[in-house]
């Protein structure tokens, strides 16, 4: 089982920068995908960004070249470094942990605000 907790969120101004932080815990934490995602009230939510056991990262278009994804196995973490960020970043942003063949586990979220 993993746990997840996510920090870093908050109000900026547009233009200014964010980092978020994804705790995780567990035995086998170093094997699973992870990725951030947001979601605003009424609306799904959608995948932000992706990293892979090896590093690989994928990100969205409406954030291309904006934000940053990372991991850092030995600490247990995972991080989102966001710049340039706009209004309509603005949203709860939850971390996730990919395992069978899902998106299986989640953090409680942080909230980010732009204005």
């Amino acid at each position: 089982h993993v746990q997840l907790v996510e920090s870093g969120g908050g109000s900026v101004q547009a233009g200014g920068s964010l980092r978020l932080s994804c705790r995780f815990s567990s035995s086998t934490n170093d094997e699973h995908c992870m990725g951030w995602f947001r979601q605003v009230p009424g609306k799904e939510r959608e995948a932000v960004a992706g990293i892979d056991s090896d590093g690989r990262t994928s990100y969205t278009d409406a954030v291309m070249d904006r934000f940053t994804i990372s991991r850092d196995n030995v600490k247990n973490m995972m991080y989102l470094e966001m710049n340039s960020l706009k209004p309509e970043d603005t949203a709860r942003y939850y971390c996730a942990a990919y395992d069978d063949a899902r998106w299986a586990y989640w953090g409680q979220g942080t909230q980010v605000t732009v204005s």
